[in-house]
């Protein structure tokens, strides 16, 4: 996939470029990533930080912890979401939604455990998140 994608807020006031490839996309079920997304679940494209660039509006975008382990971005002007930066992942999550032109390629559901809406697509369904995202690695049925 290697290439550059843009991606903006819902008014395009905060514009974003990512490059390279993606570490990982999916689906989040987590009670969190709902609650934010407004949706019983959150498509995510995870990138390393250096491959993620704000290229307009900066100084628009609001953010929130309400964990040390999510601080969540949105235009300020739009309310729009843009991204959530994970410190101890050391990724960004650049919502799939944000990037259009990115072909979004879920390999796996993160957070299973607190799904409200099962999705039967043969993807794997991780009970938390991967071992190597500091996760049990454990696996749930479909």
């Amino acid at each position: 996939m290697s290439a550059n994608y843009t991606g903006s807020c819902f008014c395009g006031a905060v514009t974003l470029e990512v490059s390279g490839e993606p570490v990982a996309m999916g689906y989040c079920h987590c009670d969190s990533c709902r609650r934010w997304s407004a949706g019983p679940v959150n498509a995510f494209s995870l990138w390393r930080p250096e491959s993620v660039k704000v290229t307009q509006g900066a100084e628009l975008l609001g953010s929130y912890a309400q964990t040390p382990a999510s601080q969540r971005q949105w235009c300020t002007r739009c309310g729009g979401h843009v991204m959530t930066e994970h410190p101890a992942m050391g990724l960004i999550d650049v919502y799939a939604a944000v990037i259009p032109d990115l072909p979004f390629a879920p390999r796996l559901h993160v957070h299973y455990q607190e799904a409200v809406l099962r999705i039967h697509d043969g993807l794997d369904k991780m009970k938390d998140v991967p071992a190597a995202m500091g996760g049990s690695g454990e696996t749930l049925p479909e």
